[in-house]
């Protein structure tokens, strides 16, 4: 028995969300809790998963916040690390009429870019069935270091990959080395989350299918999961990563009225996959494991797109089941 189901390695940040104008006419913004591997982490918690974040934001007042906001939803924080030097990041969101955003981020430094090997607590990776990442630990050498070791960590705890490359162009110095770190991850993961948008930059097809194969073909992954947006998702899964017999599975979304920004929309599905993994494992997955995988995944998704932020307003059990209509 291992202490985590999931521990996560990355950024923890405040999302700087457009809430409005002031009555002078000056743009309000709400400072919501954020970044992607907690957001995931969040979202787990709510099924009752056991769960640990490492990563370094600054000793100062969103810092300080953030921890406490962690300790509020119980995500476990001894992995976390407190600059006295270095702020923590902000990300300035700009919400777009269809609910899409833009980023604007605040990182030169910011206190997530500067964890050191040094500072991971190897003994939470081995003491974990999932280890989670993304790429906005590798966009620097320094923490892209303390991630690669965090890797090797859980590799020789035989723990099970996700990766979710979410990429934020502006972060990298050219996307060629955005995606040399993509494939870094793409040859050590499990289960894979990726975008519609990032795939077909990744695999250079306009075809989601060939995409997925073009991946295939390259990595043994047995599980890779693409988020669609409005379009839904879809789930590729192989029993047998040398065999190029896949299951292929399609899930319409659950569209809002009101939704107000996609920001986590992505950790939150992301998160839902990962709970139904720690439930049934990632051996001998049948087509409607997926589908209802997917469903779950796309009705969380949809819920978090009618709030500002993710990570203090994840959906609970009842307000998917609500949205599914069960």
């Amino acid at each position: 028995m291992k202490k985590y189901d999931v521990v996560a390695l990355g950024e923890l940040l405040m999302d700087m969300t457009n809430n409005g104008k002031s009555g002078q006419g000056n743009a309000l913004y709400e400072a919501n809790p954020g970044g992607a591997p907690c957001n995931v982490l969040a979202m787990l918690k709510r099924f009752g998963h056991e769960v640990g974040f490492i990563g370094k934001v600054g000793n100062d007042i969103f810092g300080q916040e953030l921890r406490s906001v962690l300790t509020e939803l119980g995500i476990g924080t001894e992995g976390l690390v407190m600059d006295d030097e270095i702020r923590t990041t902000l990300a300035f969101v700009k919400t777009f009429e269809d609910g899409d955003r833009d980023f604007s981020f605040y990182r030169n430094p910011g206190a997530d870019m500067m964890l050191d090997k040094s500072e991971i607590r190897a003994e939470m990776i081995e003491n974990s069935r999932i280890f989670h990442f993304g790429t906005l630990s590798m966009t620097h050498p320094k923490v892209r270091e303390a991630t690669r070791y965090a890797i090797d960590c859980a590799v020789s705890a035989k723990a099970l990959i996700s990766f979710d490359p979410n990429i934020r162009e502006p972060l990298w110095d050219s996307m060629d080395e955005a995606r040399e770190q993509v494939l870094t991850g793409l040859s050590y993961c499990d289960i894979l989350k990726i975008s519609d948008n990032e795939i077909q930059w990744l695999t250079g097809t306009e075809d989601f299918t060939k995409g997925v194969e073009w991946i295939f073909e390259r990595f043994d992954i047995p599980l890779v999961n693409l988020s669609l947006g409005k379009e839904g998702s879809m789930s590729f899964y192989r029993r047998d990563i040398s065999s190029k017999q896949y299951i292929c599975v399609k899930a319409e979304p659950y569209l809002q009225e009101n939704t107000i920004e996609t920001t986590g929309a992505g950790d939150t599905f992301n998160g839902i996959v990962l709970h139904f993994i720690c439930e049934k494992g990632l051996k001998d997955l049948k087509e409607n494991d997926l589908s209802e995988m997917l469903s779950w995944a796309n009705a969380a998704a949809s819920v978090i797109t009618t709030r500002r932020g993710a990570l203090r307003v994840m959906p609970t059990v009842d307000e998917i089941r609500e949205c599914m209509g069960r």
